[in-house]
């Protein structure tokens, strides 16, 4: 029965980690843009994302990742000749590079919060997909274990990752245009008015 509960809570913990890293690099995005924003909006902004990722990482984050390492080890606990096992040892190790990233966006926020971050939104949208690319191969080495068909998984993940690169290419593809479009869109009405007069 223990491991049915070290279970649950392990996946409970999983979820709301990885949802805490997903919004907490989508923070980062709008808390490098607010850059671009005028005064007092600016400072507004910037207080108000510093304050979001604070509490993000110290009230949903930090006890998800706490919450999934401690239900991992009563999981093994209750089948210790689990760690024999490969498959679990690669897991493991992508869990360790997850943990990094979880310390390294720590750090983010504190170079956020001094004004000392040079990363743009561009850039922090693609390490947001970084924890993706994690959960895939952690969910398939859960789910396959030692079965899991290498070549496919390969295939899969540079898919994975193409298709993100891709798509945030193409995001700041359009939100240029549509900044150029409001650009033109506001000269308009100056223009008008000067010819009026």
């Amino acid at each position: 029965m223990a491991y049915y509960w070290f279970k649950a809570f392990h996946l409970i913990g999983v979820v709301v980690w990885f949802a805490g890293l997903f919004y907490l690099v989508r923070l980062f995005v709008y808390h490098a843009e607010a850059a671009q924003e005028p005064e007092p909006a600016q400072t507004i902004l910037k207080k108000q994302y510093e304050l979001m990722e604070k509490r993000l990482y110290n009230i949903i984050t930090t006890p998800g990742m706490i919450l999934t390492v401690a239900m991992a080890i009563g999981l093994i606990s209750t089948e210790p000749e689990i760690l024999k096992s490969g498959w679990l040892h690669i897991k493991l190790a992508f869990v360790l590079l997850l943990i990094g990233y979880h310390h390294f966006c720590k750090r983010i926020m504190k170079q956020l919060a001094k004004g000392e971050c040079k990363w743009t939104g561009q850039q922090f949208r693609a390490l947001n997909e970084a924890p993706t690319v994690l959960l895939v191969v952690i969910v398939l080495l859960a789910v396959f274990k030692n079965n899991l068909p290498l070549d496919l998984t390969t295939w899969l993940i540079v898919a994975l990752v193409i298709a993100m690169a891709a798509s945030i290419q193409l995001y700041a593809k359009k939100r240029k245009q549509n900044k150029e479009k409001q650009l033109q869109t506001n000269q308009e009405p100056e223009l008008a008015s000067t010819s009026v007069e």
